[in-house]
């Protein structure tokens, strides 16, 4: 139903985090509003993506 994936936070800039696919390293990173995810994370830290939520692995 929802697609799982696995994110790492590559660079966190301001309200917002620059996030690689883990599976895609070439892609280009995904810009997503800090709000969105747990409050914890620091550039490195690994999340996973399902159910439309951002969790620390």
């Amino acid at each position: 139903m929802f697609e799982e994936c696995f994110y790492i936070v590559d660079k966190l800039d301001g309200d917002y985090a620059y996030l690689v696919k883990e599976d895609e390293p070439e892609a280009e990173p995904k810009l997503v509003a800090r709000a969105l995810l747990p409050s914890e994370i620091n550039e490195g830290t690994r999340l996973k993506y399902s159910c439309l939520q951002y969790s620390s692995e």
